[in-house]
């Protein structure tokens, strides 16, 4: 049986979210930045380590070890509290010494980050997660305010980590678009043009995210039009579109930045795909179509 949360500890409550469809199966996810920043990054790889080994998601084990110790932070964590707990997992002996085996060490160590992380996530798995993550969190520590904090924490490092895999996939998609756009160079334009032998300005970046794998309208207002479009201000990074003429409803021609201050485009008939400044006096703005 579980002790109570270590007595004297603040902590930080974030919002519930119960996110069973996200713990009821186990995910290759990149740890996003506010999980990188808030967790010690020994403590991330041992998480990651044991729930890759007991078919948990880390975020779940990693919420766990928030809430018992703040990843070993909490003062006094490694001294018994008032219930006999200790560690950076808070375990009371009797129950570390029930699954202790799964550090795989000949002296475990209760107060060892990896053989008590390993131990809890035996724990939790024995108990039924992640298919009843509720009830093996309530096995862990008896009480219903324990169990949704830890899914409140789980959620947030969750959510973070979604948010790391898309932007580095759209990131990715990014430097395809504009490796293509640029291995492009010295191509003729030509009018109506989306390859090989010409293009236009709206069919070179066309082009150039299908190799990216996303789908662009063909003309530059359609493109506009689909955006989204960047607030005014905000730095541009290469993949994002650049858009000019005499109005939003009369856009007649796109870009893709390649670096600061610099598009790669197909302008217009007896020239050639080329690099050149963007800073036209008929620009209207950007875009960024994967949606970083």
């Amino acid at each position: 049986m579980r002790a109570a949360l270590l007595g004297g500890a603040t902590l930080l409550v974030l919002p519930v979210i119960v996110i069973a469809a996200v713990l009821g199966e186990v995910q290759t996810i990149v740890p996003g930045p506010a999980a990188l920043a808030d967790i010690p990054s020994a403590f991330l790889a041992l998480y990651q380590q044991a729930a890759a080994r007991f078919g948990l998601p880390w975020e779940l084990l990693a919420a766990v070890g928030k809430v018992e110790s703040n990843h070993g932070r909490a003062p006094g964590s490694d001294a018994p509290n008032a219930a006999g707990a200790q560690g950076p997992m808070q375990f009371e002996p009797a129950t570390f010494a029930e699954y202790s085996w799964a550090a795989g060490t000949a002296t475990p160590d209760i107060d060892d980050p990896h053989d008590a992380i390993e131990a809890a996530a035996a724990m939790l798995a024995a108990d039924g997660a992640p298919e009843a993550t509720r009830r093996a969190l309530y096995a862990y520590n008896h009480a219903g305010w324990y169990v949704d904090e830890v899914l409140g924490w789980s959620s947030a490092y969750t959510r973070a980590a979604n948010a790391a895999r898309v932007e580095n996939e759209q990131e990715g998609a990014a430097a395809v678009a504009v490796s293509f756009a640029l291995a492009q160079l010295g191509t003729p334009y030509r009018y109506g043009g989306d390859g090989p032998d010409g293009f236009d300005c709206s069919g070179l970046v066309q082009a150039a995210y299908a190799a990216a794998g996303i789908a662009l309208p063909r003309t530059a207002q359609a493109q506009y039009d689909a955006g989204p479009i960047l607030a005014p201000g905000t730095p541009l990074v290469p993949g994002d579109l650049v858009f000019f003429g005499a109005s939003t409803t009369q856009v007649d021609h796109v870009g893709m930045v390649v670096a600061s201050g610099t598009m790669v485009d197909a302008p217009h008939t007896g020239a050639v795909v080329r690099t050149e400044s963007y800073a036209w006096p008929d620009y209207l703005g950007a875009s960024r179509p994967t949606g970083r």
